[in-house]
């Protein structure tokens, strides 16, 4: 009994793998996403940008609305609803309205290795996450976000660091540096 259990739950995960890989095939396609890992995959059906770039692994959520200019590391998740902004609005022409002034050049946003941004999380475009952090749900991230740390809030400040101690720090970093490596992904609740 609890053979023939692991063999069909071995089945139902690699026909989970095969509906995963056959929408990301179609999405790449569609969305002309031709800088994105083969093992990259997106929940959602909304339009990203052709210009997106994500390494192995990478995970965007259903909902996410993101602007060009974007890099998303291997391991890094973006939960639902994750926004990266584009620029503001230029709104310092004098005689000029601000629907008229045009914007400023966009800034590439980095979101390093093994980053999990929380539901609903804010980006402004320029912004720099370091490696390993960690952005809780709703939280708006105006500055940088130094690597291996955990922030919160709006704006988005420092709640702590994500590892105790420089040894645990040294020891993620190698893994993040070597050759990528494939786990058991997890499916998001309400996904199959």
């Amino acid at each position: 009994m609890l053979n023939s259990m692991k063999v069909s739950l071995r089945k139902i995960k690699g026909l989970v793998e095969l509906y995963r890989f056959s929408c990301m095939v179609i999405k790449r396609r569609v969305y002309g996403l031709k800088n994105v890992s083969r093992t990259f995959y997106y929940s959602g059906w909304k339009r990203l940008p052709s210009d997106l770039i994500a390494d192995d692994f990478s995970y965007v959520g259903k909902g996410a609305n993101l602007c060009s200019k974007v890099r998303i590391g291997k391991y890094t998740l973006l939960a639902p609803g994750v926004t990266v902004t584009g620029s503001d609005h230029n709104f310092d022409l004098p005689g000029v309205p601000i629907i008229f002034s045009g914007r400023p050049d966009l800034e590439c946003t980095d979101i390093g290795s093994d980053v999990w941004l929380g539901n609903g999380v804010l980006v402004m475009a320029g912004v720099k996450i370091g490696d390993g952090a960690i952005i809780a749900a709703r939280s708006v991230v105006t500055r940088d976000v130094p690597s291996f740390t955990i922030y919160g809030g709006v704006p988005a400040k420092k709640i702590r660091d994500r590892f105790s101690d420089s040894s645990k720090i040294e020891c993620h970093q190698l893994m993040l540096d070597s050759t990528t490596f494939k786990g058991d992904l997890c499916i998001p609740l309400g996904e199959t």
